[in-house]
């Protein structure tokens, strides 16, 4: 191929087998984002390549795809050019960028993979699919979510003679915030940036700068030391704007503010955008943190750059404050000292957030021995997510597969090993009371122990050195959710999955597209399968589910079609001296009927893998204005929902229970239940109680998030409501009515999908596979 241009590539910027799709320039020119791109030349593609770039929305997972141009070929790599329309851009909050290339393979199928195989380091560094777990929380608020929760490594895809690959691209630019531009329409900012994994993306934000910190140090005498610079794509967020650099600590610590110099720095101009009004400005400050760590407690102080606008801003308007966040290319920072108070010893660290790479400053009193035992936990912590430990810990597990099984153990897991619930508690406690022969032990997440130690159950901590030889060895598994795929399944051992609900929205292979952070459609179903496929029994409460279960889960050994053994206890305690001993186990009041909130999670509003978002749409204060001397409102949010809500103005009116372990008590002790697309319903149907069903957001999530297996809004077994107005209507027309149900709707619904229910679900599926 003749080249047409010739791109200058700068020392370290050209592909390489652990970076082969990297990014070369990005310009903004006439509401279009031209960015040029160098791909690493492959043996296994035969000319001419085609494709395009992929952009992925990060929230949504709404894709959109860009041509491309190649505009020159050599033996080491292409470069190619795409253009972005801004405007397209606008559409989402955060871009991630992909290559897609398709090509005829220049190389049989048996001389590529010969090739794959002797080159171990041909992966695209930083892309692995490991998921990063911290303890840490940071309330910090920023105007972006740096981190990518769940990073795909690249992707091949190949049929007879024809190679798909998909390609993250790498970005080595420090300072690619620095071509933000202003939107032309919504005048928010647009901004390419460099991910804390080294990847290209684009962030739509509203009026903000962009501060960042390229050095920071902390002295013997517990000086700490910052540079860094300014900017904003904004015309008045500059010079009209008064700045300040600002430390806030804990509570009852006064703001303080830290004086600073500016410079001007003429070695970021190559970053800017012509349409840009102002240039970037460095700064530098000292901060003096012996002055302010003499307080009692241990205590964290957080960095801000603020601007201040006395004069032209609202009087409801306050002061726009910016956490002081490391460039991602710069190393986390984490150095201490230990200095002499009047107080004691105390141990000054700086550090950078793990996610967001805020700037924090510890202050904690000082203890030698308390220093050697966090030193022990955190070589511990490394050498346990080690890859190499890892990997060790898989070849384990499969190893201690080999060894003689352990015939009476039935290993148990419930909703990821954070609950003691659900089927498998309903199958454990009546395995503990009808065959003393097993030994049970449960699956738990190390988050979860305390529960299961206050009670008295056995358990194995997940992932641990026990937890492994027991689930490698033992007979039965029974969980209600997937296993991590990398968990080989002995021969010898009997899998039954009990799953946790009666479908309404789509399932697995049922589901036309995945808006999960973390996987594609395709990655997700094929992902699904290989787990079920592992799977020796299901349980499925009505022939409704099974025959949905089979397709979707690609299901084709036994169902145990018996009906939920978690819904028993609705049969067997369902009765005035229960319901009683309930209230007071729960602390609710005796005197006043009980609203059961229970809504499910949305695929496409989440803070990362398995952690979602979720607006409470519902106006607690009308509802406590209205209801508040006749009900209380109990909330039961959604296993994988992250959110804490500040629930202390509807003190005594309203009650958190969404971590309470099991909720057939909450089924129990409620007149009514409020819920949306969430299966609860199917569950608490079997009480014959009214139901109501608050359905903000029904268009967004029947077209676009899942769809439903049957005609909801027709058949729904209570009625569908928008707005908490609605809501009230419902709840006092069911007063009306007596809490009495007198709905032909009703019954239907009860005989299709509650007919096996009796309290003889746990007995049965027992009998079944033990």
């Amino acid at each position: 191929m003749q080249a047409e241009v010739n791109i200058q590539i700068q020392d370290g910027f050209a592909p390489t087998k652990k970076r082969k799709c990297i990014l070369h320039t990005i310009e903004f020119n006439e509401n279009v984002a031209i960015i040029k791109y160098l791909l690493k030349n492959s043996s296994v593609f035969q000319e001419p390549l085609e494709g395009h770039l992929l952009m992925v929305e990060r929230n949504t997972g709404l894709e959109w795809e860009v041509p491309f141009t190649v505009l020159e070929a050599n033996e080491q790599y292409y470069v190619f050019e795409s253009q972005l329309d801004q405007l397209e851009i606008g559409k989402g909050l955060v871009w991630d960028v992909y290559l897609i290339i398709h090509a005829k393979q220049a190389v049989s199928p048996d001389e590529q993979q010969h090739e794959n195989a002797s080159s171990e380091d041909d992966i695209d560094e930083g892309e692995t699919a490991e998921e990063e777990t911290s303890t840490e929380t940071d309330n910090d608020s920023v105007i972006e979510n740096d981190s990518e929760e769940e990073p795909e490594s690249e992707e091949t895809f190949e049929e007879y003679g024809i190679i798909e690959k998909k390609y993250r691209m790498r970005t080595k630019h420090a300072f690619l915030e620095l071509g933000a531009v202003v939107h032309p329409e919504t005048k928010q900012a647009i901004t390419p940036y460099t991910t804390n994994k080294g990847n290209l993306s684009f962030k739509v934000h509203d009026r903000g700068t962009l501060i960042k910190v390229e050095s920071a140090d902390l002295d013997k005498r517990g000086n700490v030391t910052i540079e860094g610079f300014y900017f904003s794509p904004f015309s008045d967020e500059n010079e009209a704007l008064e700045k300040a650099l600002v430390i806030r600590g804990p509570e009852g610590f006064e703001e303080l503010a830290i004086p600073f110099v500016t410079l001007t720095r003429k070695d970021l101009n190559p970053y800017y955008q012509e349409q840009q009004p102002y240039v970037a400005m460095g700064f530098k400050a000292l901060i003096p943190v012996k002055e302010f760590c003499n307080m009692d407690e241990n205590s964290t102080f957080r960095l801000y750059f603020k601007w201040k606008d006395e004069e032209e801003a609202a009087s409801d308007q306050e002061d726009r404050a910016y956490p002081l966040q490391l460039l991602s290319f710069k190393r986390r920072i984490n150095k201490s000292i230990i200095i002499n108070m009047y107080e004691g010893k105390k141990k000054v660290s700086l550090i950078t957030r793990k996610k967001t790479r805020s700037l924090v400053i510890k202050v904690v009193k000082y203890s030698l021995l308390q220093e050697l035992k966090k030193k022990v936990r955190r070589t511990i912590t490394k050498v346990k997510q080690h890859k190499k430990t890892k990997k060790a810990y898989m070849v384990a597990f499969k190893m201690a597969g080999y060894l003689p099984v352990k015939k009476n153990l039935v290993m148990f897991e419930s909703f990821l090993g954070k609950q003691y619930s659900c089927n498998p508690r309903a199958i454990y406690e009546y395995l503990k009371e009808n065959r003393p022969d097993l030994e049970l032990v449960w699956s738990v997440d190390g988050r979860s122990i305390s529960k299961f130690e206050n009670a008295g159950i056995p358990y194995a901590k997940r992932f641990s050195i026990k937890w492994l030889f027991k689930m490698a060895r033992a007979r039965y598994w029974v969980t209600n959710s997937r296993m991590p795929l990398w968990i080989p399944k002995a021969k010898h051992t009997v899998y039954f999955q009990t799953w946790h609900g009666t479908p309404l929205k789509r399932l697995a292979a049922d589901m036309d597209e995945v808006h999960m952070p973390g996987t594609n459609t395709k990655k997700y179903k094929a992902n699904f399968h290989k787990e079920s496929s592992k799977w020796d029994y299901l349980l499925s409460p009505n022939a409704y589910s099974t025959e949905i279960f089979r397709r979707a889960f690609n299901f084709q050994k036994e169902v145990v079609e018996v009906g939920y053994p978690r819904n028993d206890v609705l049969y067997t305690k369902n009765n005035p001296d229960d319901i009683k001993d309930l209230k007071e186990k729960l602390q609710l009041p005796q005197d006043k009927k009980v609203i059961l909130y229970a809504p499910t999670w949305r695929d496409d509003q989440f803070y990362g893998k398995g952690r979602y978002k979720f607006d409470l749409e519902l106006d607690l204060l009308q509802l406590k204005d209205k209801f508040g001397e006749d009900y209380v409102i109990v909330l039961r949010m959604h296993y994988l929902v992250a959110e804490n809500f500040d629930l202390s103005p509807y003190e005594g009116f309203v009650f958190d229970f969404s971590y309470h372990g099991d909720i057939n008590e909450l089924y129990l002790v409620s007149d009514i239940m409020m819920t949306d697309y969430s299966s609860v319903f199917f569950d608490y149907a079997n009480l014959k109680r009214p139901m109501l069903f608050f359905v903000y957001d029904i268009d967004s999530y029947r077209d676009k998030l899942r769809g439903f297996y049957f005609d909801f809004e027709t058949y729904a077994p209570g009625p569908l409501v928008k707005t908490t107005d609605e809501v009230i209507s419902a709840i006092e027309k069911i007063e009306s009515d007596g809490y009495e149900i007198q709905s032909e709707i009703f019954d239907d619904f009860y005989e299709r999908f509650c007919y096996l229910e009796s309290g003889q679900s746990s007995h049965k599926a027992v009998q079944k596979v033990f």
